[in-house]
């Protein structure tokens, strides 16, 4: 397959061993050929590696399952996740998640990427709903001063800019791909 089906949470057989990519970016240059620069994690040493693939380049994807499964707790080193048809209950590290760790908050339901048997890593969906915690309130005149975001720490302890209407106890969306405020949600 090409490497631009490539997407996180793909499993790829490169070099002998099975791959689990954790982040990609596809880049068009504006001479050569366009490529996929990604971050990969070996899944039996847990080496990860930096790799570019030429879109030209022929992969090897494994077959994997995506199980939906209800975040439940992190015991200070594994993050442990829920099967709400079996209960059965599976583990992944801080590494096997990466940087969407930040936004894993207790109950909410998530894609767990399973091989064999065994989970490699976990999708969120693309909007989460949290509580702001705390946020400074507005202040009249801050818009005519050019400053119509501001700081905002949530019920997860993620801190996230937000438009100054929003209050402190106010549900808001953040959106996963990139940790933006996407909507306040109606009470």
């Amino acid at each position: 397959m090409s490497p631009n089906d490539i997407k996180k949470g793909t499993v790829i057989r490169y070099e002998g061993s099975l791959w689990v990519v954790i982040d990609f970016q596809r880049v068009s240059p504006g001479k050569g050929s366009s490529f996929v620069r990604t971050r990969m994690k070996n899944l039996s040493t847990g080496k990860v590696v930096e790799n570019n693939f030429k879109s030209a380049d022929s992969l090897d994807f494994e077959d994997v399952q995506y199980r939906r499964m209800q975040y439940l707790f992190n015991d200070g080193h594994l993050y442990t996740f829920m099967d709400n048809t079996n209960y059965e209950q599976v583990s992944l590290s801080k590494d096997d998640i990466g940087d969407d760790v930040k936004f894993l908050k207790e109950g909410i339901e998530c894609l767990v990427v399973m091989h064999d048997g065994a989970p490699l890593t976990m999708e969120l969906p693309k909007k989460i709903q949290y509580t702001v915690k705390y946020t400074e309130p507005a202040v009249k005149g801050d818009t005519a001063s050019g400053n119509v975001s501001k700081d905002a720490e949530l019920d997860n302890g993620l801190v996230i800019r937000v438009p100054i209407f929003i209050g402190t106890d106010d549900e808001i969306l953040v959106n996963t791909e990139d940790g933006s405020y996407a909507e306040r949600v109606a009470k």
